[in-house]
């Protein structure tokens, strides 16, 4: 699909800047400037087709859905999973959301699926995993993250942990907002202004992560991290999640590291449980949600999802 700009990207580094090809300034060159527009190409079109379908989801919309379907425990978890996909998350966004759930008499366990499943199952990450590496990875990575997100709710939901919620959960109230339904024209524009926000934010990040990308690329031979990274360690996706963990980038950002990870010779289930632990469980997050959750209820969460990554990333290491 990107065949032209890497005849365009051949043309201007080897012809037009006369650089020697193989030689590692020359591919590491080459990999940036075929990346980045690559990649940045790949977020608008997915950002704002996304975005398009997020206006469906308003939070009140999400939050009104599963408190109709909190009777039924498994439908009520998979119908989280599913909405976390979808609707819109942040960061930010995580503590209202879990105060609203709360409010609105969803069960405890519903409600970390779903915020689970919302920053785990990042659907540009998913897109950009379909457009760079196909149909299959993309669907191992979309079923793998809902299915940790409900089985981890279920368990939270199963060990009656509402106790280690902050007090202050239960009288804070956010209230019902009203939904209106935007136009056609509406969704549109609001798509076009929150793609440019997107992109806005996360750019740096993009050209961060293709530029590391690059410099392994260019310096790093492959398959010379697989002795240390590869299927034949049976560590090194527990290494990978120790070290995403505490990390803070966007899922964009990863992406191209993850690329590249898997071309060095890192095993792909092992790059992408990196991946997953960077974008389910960053600090920022982890602030924030510290203020509704008591520090055992917290590192409980943590623990059931760090465990369910590992075992996702064996499981792509074995079925890939």
């Amino acid at each position: 699909m990107f065949g032209w700009w890497q005849y365009i990207v051949d043309l201007l580094v080897y012809d037009l800047a006369g650089m020697e090809r193989g030689t590692p300034v020359a591919a590491a060159i080459d990999f940036f400037l075929f990346d980045t527009v690559k990649i940045l190409l790949l977020l608008i079109v997915i950002i704002f087709a996304i975005t398009f379908i997020r206006t469906f989801f308003p939070p009140e919309r999400t939050r009104r859905i599963l408190a109709a379907k909190k009777e039924g425990l498994w439908g009520a978890h998979v119908a989280a999973a599913l909405l976390g996909i979808v609707t819109p998350f942040c960061s930010c966004s995580a503590v209202p959301l879990f105060i609203g759930f709360v409010e609105a008499g969803i069960p405890l366990g519903v409600t970390f699926s779903y915020l689970i499943a919302a920053p785990m199952v990042n659907e540009v990450a998913l897109g950009m995993l379909y457009g760079m590496f196909g149909f299959k990875v993309a669907l191992i990575y979309l079923v793998s993250g809902e299915v940790i997100a409900i089985v981890s709710g279920i368990i939270i939901g199963r060990l009656g942990l509402e106790k280690w919620v902050e007090e202050c959960v239960y009288t804070i109230k956010v209230g019902a907002q009203e939904v209106t339904v935007p136009t056609f024209r509406e969704r549109i524009s609001e798509s076009y202004q929150f793609t440019l926000q997107v992109l806005g934010k996360i750019w740096l990040y993009v050209l961060i992560g293709i530029g590391i990308g690059a410099l392994m690329h260019g310096w790093i031979p492959a398959g010379a991290l697989a002795q240390y990274a590869g299927r034949d360690n049976p560590f090194a996706v527990l290494v990978a999640v120790v070290a995403g963990v505490p990390l803070y980038a966007n899922a964009a950002g990863v992406i191209p590291l993850v690329a590249e990870l898997s071309r060095a010779g890192v095993a792909m289930g092992t790059a992408l449980a990196f991946m997953m632990a960077v974008t389910a469980l960053s600090i920022p997050e982890m602030i924030l949600l510290r203020r509704v959750l008591k520090p055992k209820l917290l590192a409980i969460f943590v623990a059931i999802v760090s465990l369910g990554i590992i075992m996702t990333g064996y499981l792509f290491n074995t079925l890939l």
